[in-house]
């Protein structure tokens, strides 16, 4: 039997989008032409299907415009200059290094 729920990696219409993020449909529309960040794919009919990180990027204007008080070309300088996936930590650089060592030697 089939579950309602998606799973986390599952791609999203605009309309859940929308329900989960509390963000009308118009306005994402909006924002993609605001935000390059953020580009849903779009499919037949120019249907948009948001991934996971899209999703996220949504949730994270929301709460910068709607909680925190930044304006929107505040928060388009803010994405611009923090991008959302940031550099791996220094020790996780060593840890991959040590591994690639290891894996070279052998």
């Amino acid at each position: 039997m089939a579950s309602d729920e998606k799973s986390a990696a599952a791609f999203r219409t605009i309309g859940e989008v929308s329900a989960a993020t509390g963000v009308a449909p118009h306005v994402l529309r909006y924002w993609e032409a605001r935000f390059p960040q953020l580009k849903p794919v779009t499919r037949a009919g120019n249907r948009r299907y948001y991934r996971p990180e899209d999703v996220a990027l949504v949730q994270r204007i929301a709460s910068l415009l709607q909680h925190e008080g930044y304006t929107l070309a505040g928060v388009q300088k803010l994405l611009k200059a923090k991008p959302a996936v940031a550099a791996p930590p220094d020790d996780l650089r060593a840890i991959r290094e040590l591994l690639a060592r290891a894996l070279a030697e052998s």
